[in-house]
């Protein structure tokens, strides 16, 4: 990015390191040359339209906050077509290390300066757009049980903690999957979306999983037994998913998946539709400033 440019920073004062660090990303953004015009919305429903009365404003919008708070400002971004500078500052930070952004502040807001863009790719579920990962199941549980508290408390940890808490209760159901043409009915405990590479506070889609591949890549964990979950934490993590561990990994840009009962679904962390699903790829939907 050159330097002068008019930015709209927006930070979640509620976030893990929004409130305390607030004054310190000014501080750093302005010294690197920006001119900062300083706002928030009332609600985070209310961040696609602050952003959009901004339009013609500024050059730029720079979020700091967590994977949620980006997640909300996706409406907002495609409408206006404004590139994004990240400054993480949430908990997990799945779409920031997914892009190798770094937590750091003072480099991040570097980043944002000297960076490039790139152009990425959204995921979109019954209408509803996400940076990282769509899914139902076990993931649904720890997103309700999961409280700010035990993230603020833990930080990515919690994620584990909380996962280790409600596998015990998790039941499987089936589903049926249409994915490039081909129906697959499953029993499984989770299926998972992605469209970057990380989520949940580390874990891996996939292990070759990029924003820009075009790509949505499923995997559903077919278990007969919880304690078998368990087994499956370091396959997770790394994104490698042997089909002999229970894993099903499939890949494509449009999915349907069908539950014989609804099912909800979490977005990038938050419960916003259910079943039926219907996924689809956005293809360089959006621009966001990274390290050079």
């Amino acid at each position: 990015m050159s330097l002068n440019k008019t930015a709209l920073l927006i930070v979640n004062r509620h976030s893990r390191n929004g409130k305390q660090h607030y004054s310190e990303i000014i501080q750093h953004l302005e010294s690197l040359g920006f001119t900062l015009v300083e706002d928030s919305p009332k609600t985070p429903q209310e961040l696609p339209d602050l952003i959009c009365s901004y339009r013609d404003r500024v050059d730029l919008v720079i979020i700091g906050g967590g994977d949620g708070t980006l997640n909300m400002a996706i409406d907002g971004l495609l409408a206006t077509k404004l590139p994004l500078g990240i400054i993480p500052l949430g908990t997990a930070n799945d779409l920031a290390k997914t892009l190798g952004i770094p937590v750091d502040l003072t480099t991040a807001c570097e980043a944002i300066a000297k960076g490039k863009i790139k152009q990425v790719d959204l995921g979109e579920v019954n209408g509803k757009h996400f940076f990282n990962v769509a899914s139902l199941g076990l993931s649904v549980k720890i997103t309700k049980q999961l409280t700010k508290e035990n993230k603020r408390r833990w930080g990515v940890f919690a994620y584990a903690a909380t996962s280790l808490k409600v596998i015990s209760k998790s039941l499987p159901f089936r589903a049926k999957i249409t994915i490039n043409g081909e129906t697959i009915n499953v029993r499984t405990v989770q299926i998972a979306v992605g469209n970057g590479r990380y989520y949940g506070g580390g874990m891996q889609i996939a292990y070759d999983a990029t924003i820009d591949d075009q790509r949505l890549d499923l995997y559903s964990l077919e278990v007969k037994h919880w304690w078998q979950i368990i087994a499956l934490f370091p396959a997770l993590w790394l994104g490698r998913h042997p089909r002999w561990l229970g894993i099903r990994l499939l890949t494509g840009q449009e999915i349907m998946i069908e539950t014989k009962k609804h099912r909800q679904l979490n977005t990038d962390g938050e419960i916003t539709t259910k079943t039926p699903a219907k996924f689809r790829v956005i293809p360089r939907a959006l621009e966001i400033i990274i390290p050079q």
